[in-house]
């Protein structure tokens, strides 16, 4: 169910960008959330595979290389997905920076309350 929720969300994230940033166009509420989907499949198995193969390159820029990695996953929805366009690299880097930002601010909301009372 949470995973479910986490879907949600995360296509609520990719429609508010969409409208928010230009160069990024979702067709509609089924197409942002076979963008949700699709990129939480390509997190799943692309992109520890990236990780891996560009570590050297990651551990050189202190980590920064890891943005360029989420832009290059961005990218690739684009590709696989027709309902979602993103017009170049540096608008799906600013879109990949963002929508960590809504997802992290979002899923905050699902944690739940730990009871400190109950010792």
């Amino acid at each position: 169910m949470k995973t479910f929720l986490k879907i949600l969300l995360t296509a609520l994230a990719v429609v508010v960008l969409a409208n928010i940033l230009p160069g990024v166009s979702v067709a509609g509420y089924s197409s942002a959330i076979i963008v949700a989907v699709v990129i939480a499949l390509l997190n799943m198995f692309v992109k520890p595979l990236l990780i891996f193969f560009t570590l050297p390159a990651t551990i050189v820029t202190l980590g920064l290389f890891l943005f360029v990695i989420n832009a290059f996953i961005i990218l690739l929805a684009d590709k696989l997905i027709d309902g979602f366009a993103v017009s170049g690299f540096f608008t799906a880097l600013f879109f990949s920076i963002l929508l960590s930002f809504f997802r992290s601010v979002l899923f905050s909301l699902l944690k739940e309350d730990k009871d400190f009372t109950k010792s």
